[in-house]
């Protein structure tokens, strides 16, 4: 019964997840956009301190958008900030980490082939990694090192491919996914709880007071949009992130971790395109070399062909091993196959999963007879072949056996 209220929150915070991900997305990707297609004022606008201006149509109305190099004249009686946009996906999305991969830890964060932690140490471990990846984060971009771009940006990719390679040493393959994505998500969010925020409060309080902005909140403010270009760098791999859960034929790759990184460079590339074209810059290298890089990619990863081997007949000896010990199977080689599923993969593909926090079948597919593997059989290759399936390999399924039921299935 537990499974099932965790089935509900998981529902409800995903829900809220992808509502303020998306308003979140969309603010960030506009304000780039908006910063980097503001055009020169007239010289009536640039005495008032407007930077830069733009003009708009959409919805069946006109849109006159200035931006002030600092602050403006008085403060208007109405202001927008930007932030709750941030901290819900921000909150939702660790909600959602705790439901998912911490309450069912034996499941999605474990995989005893790497290291065989404990539930209530893999949290731990799991905690440690993601908010000390922040520290590091956070310790170089405050430090000289964030004030000069290239440095900061390069430094960055090297430390996340560690952290990718680093994952992939401690979790399963899903969770290390996900972990590279948690750590994106908290920077991103921590770029404006820690230093958009200040910036913008910082300029907001001088404009009230009446004060003249000095060095330090220029300083601020220049550091707010070099965080805010940051988070707009790392949007699109976290999108990918968000819904890699659906393609396990990536993160269960024998090189993940690896993939990972490659679909990181695409994606910021293709990021780098439009961001140079919102500045009037066509440079369709950006986004040809992306695409040419994504099609290695998928010529890299492709799985290799299926041995179309027999199943081997067996005699009424013939045994397989199970937790509780020896259990004959008949010569048919639908039941050895068979015999193997009801042992590695049916206590969660049942209609009532014995596997302890599944209280449904996932995506419904029950398998209890060979028509339901023949159903099901682009699944369940696809699953067998990444070795997704059984989750964190938790019913010790063998190599053998996981090639065995391969080609029988792949074979119907």
């Amino acid at each position: 019964m537990g499974a099932y209220y965790l089935d509900w929150l998981n529902l409800f915070f995903r829900w809220f997840h992808v509502i303020a991900g998306v308003a979140w997305i969309g603010a960030s990707f506009y304000f780039v956009w908006l910063d980097m297609s503001l055009q020169k004022p007239p010289e009536w606008k640039a005495k008032k301190g407007i930077s830069g201006d733009l003009w708009a149509v959409h919805g069946g109305g006109f849109y006159e958008i200035a931006k002030y190099k600092l602050e403006p004249e008085e403060m208007p009686k109405t202001l927008h900030w930007f932030k709750w946009e941030a901290y819900t996906t921000w909150l939702t999305g660790m909600a959602m980490l705790a439901i998912v991969y911490y309450a069912n830890a034996t499941a999605y964060l474990v995989d005893p082939t790497k290291v065989a932690f404990s539930n209530m140490e893999a949290i731990a471990v799991s905690l440690a990694f993601l908010f000390g990846s922040y520290l590091i984060y956070e310790l170089i971009v405050r430090s000289h090192i964030g004030k000069n771009k290239l440095v900061f940006s390069i430094t960055i990719f090297v430390l996340m491919v560690i952290a990718t390679w680093g994952s992939y040493q401690l979790f399963s393959d899903r969770a290390s996914f996900i972990h590279v994505g948690a750590i994106l998500g908290t920077i991103m969010a921590g770029n404006v709880f820690f230093g958009i925020m200040p910036a913008q409060r910082a300029l907001v309080d001088c404009v009230r007071k009446g004060e003249k902005p000095g060095p330090d909140v220029a300083a601020l403010a220049l550091m707010a949009r070099n965080r805010s270009v940051m988070n707009n760098y790392f949007t699109l791999p976290l999108i990918f992130i968000m819904i890699s859960n659906h393609y396990p034929m990536m993160y269960s790759h024998a090189h993940g971790w690896l993939v990972l990184v490659f679909v990181g460079i695409i994606t910021a590339t293709a990021r780098h395109f439009f961001n140079e074209k919102h500045l009037g810059r066509n440079k369709p290298g950006y986004l040809i070399v992306p695409a040419i890089a994504t099609l290695a990619l998928i010529f890299w990863m492709r799985p290799a062909p299926i041995e179309a081997a027999p199943v081997a007949p067996v005699t009424s000896e013939t045994t397989t091993d199970t937790a509780a010990g020896a259990v004959p199977v008949t010569a048919s080689g639908d039941d050895a196959v068979m015999a193997i599923v009801q042992e590695r993969c049916s206590t969660c593909h049942a209609a009532q999963p014995t596997q302890a926090g599944f209280n449904a079948p996932p995506l419904g597919v029950i398998l209890a007879t060979p028509a339901d593997l023949k159903t099901h059989k682009a699944k369940i290759v696809t699953s067998l072949q990444t070795s997704y399936m059984p989750l964190g390999n938790i019913t010790k399924m063998t190599d053998e056996e996981r090639a065995q039921v391969l080609a029988y299935t792949s074979a119907l």
